[in-house]
């Protein structure tokens, strides 16, 4: 379902303009982020989708459908609708939360709670969550249950407003990993609002770039965005560093791993350490480094270890290489597989070369 703005306006009656102008076209089963800095209309803009905000002129359209035209309320329960702090109802249980819109639309109970524990596991919940309340739960439990409830009426349409903002960054991380495989299963149409371009490049097909006063500056894939801002606001805001986050689209086939000197954790040394080596457990998942010279008395506990810096995992883009490279203290950045088990190392060196190799880095 595509979703369209064509020269919306939103001016309030003291004369603000939150939104001036607005045009553009989300397409059907992909992921569009306004991102912009405090004021320029991104929520705004997301709320006039579901009329939470009406517009004062132009034309929000819903596959081809002028959003106004019908009861307000009818469309707010076809549109799935996610929050900062998920918004739930502190009152009612973790199933009936999910599925208040299935009992709203006309669902029996029965129906409705067999929905909600569903997407319980589908978006990675124990499905005995469902018996609890919403403060017995933590952050990133509570979101996800959020995006379980938006979920809940198989809406085509989501809007996510800032809803992973009040998590710590794991928990935001794991989130945003959660959403990209749930989109790649459901191919919703997703309008996400933030204002952190990092998180803007890793979920966005597009990304709508706005500035304050309501106006959009730039609209384009992320990749468009970071490399080619077309102006010195997108460039400032997409930050001096941006040339390091457009990375994030670069392959990383070709950079070279290199066997990794490792070492079982429970294992006895006979004398000193020799060099940087990585301890791994049972799994062969990397668990911490083994600084040169050290010397420990007994079996080989993490609590000798110095933590590892980042993991990069092979095949994802070249920029997590040169992360895993960088953050760790032997200057080895550590290659996993997706089951985390260690498959060798690289160095920052390496990568850089194929990264100036590149013809998609100019």
């Amino acid at each position: 379902m595509t979703i369209e703005f064509r020269d919306v306006v939103k001016r309030y009656p003291d004369g603000t303009v939150a939104v001036d102008g607005l045009s553009l076209t989300v397409e059907d089963g992909t992921i569009t982020v306004f991102v912009g800095p405090s004021g320029c209309g991104k929520t705004t803009s997301l709320r006039m989708i579901n009329r939470m905000v009406e517009p004062t002129s132009g034309t929000v359209l819903l596959d081809g459908k002028d959003v106004c035209d019908g009861d307000p309320a009818v469309l707010r329960r076809g549109i799935g609708y996610v929050i900062q702090h998920a918004g739930l109802f502190p009152h009612r249980t973790v199933l009936d939360n999910i599925a208040t819109v299935p009992l709203l639309s006309g669902w029996d109970k029965r129906k409705a709670r067999a929905r909600a524990a569903e997407l319980l596991e589908t978006v990675g919940l124990p499905t005995e969550l469902g018996k609890r309340y919403p403060a017995q739960l933590s952050g990133g439990q509570q979101q996800r249950v959020g995006v379980a409830r938006a979920l809940a009426a198989d809406s085509p349409v989501l809007l996510m407003d800032e809803p992973f903002s009040a998590v710590d960054p794991v928990v935001r991380e794991g989130l945003q990993d959660e959403l990209l495989r749930l989109q790649s299963q459901l191919g919703k149409t997703i309008v996400f609002v933030t204002h952190d371009i990092d998180e803007a490049v890793r979920l966005g097909d597009k990304v709508a770039v706005m500035r304050v006063g309501g106006k959009l500056a730039q609209y384009g894939t992320p990749a468009e965005v970071l490399r080619h801002p077309v102006d010195d606001f997108v460039a400032s805001f997409v930050g001096r560093d941006r040339g390091y986050r457009g990375l994030s689209f670069l392959p990383g086939s070709g950079v070279e791993v290199s066997p990794a000197r490792t070492i079982d954790l429970g294992s006895k040394l006979d004398g000193p350490s020799e060099g940087w080596q990585l301890a791994v457990n049972e799994e062969k998942q990397p668990r911490g480094w083994l600084p040169p010279g050290s010397t420990v008395d007994g079996p080989l506990a993490e609590t000798d270890l110095v933590a590892g810096g980042s993991l990069y995992v092979q095949g994802t883009p070249i920029r997590g290489a040169l992360d895993a490279a960088l953050s760790s203290p032997a200057s080895l950045g550590v290659v996993v597989d997706e089951e985390n088990r260690v498959l060798g190392t690289v160095v920052a060196h390496q990568v850089l070369d194929v990264i100036e190799a590149s013809p998609q880095a100019s």
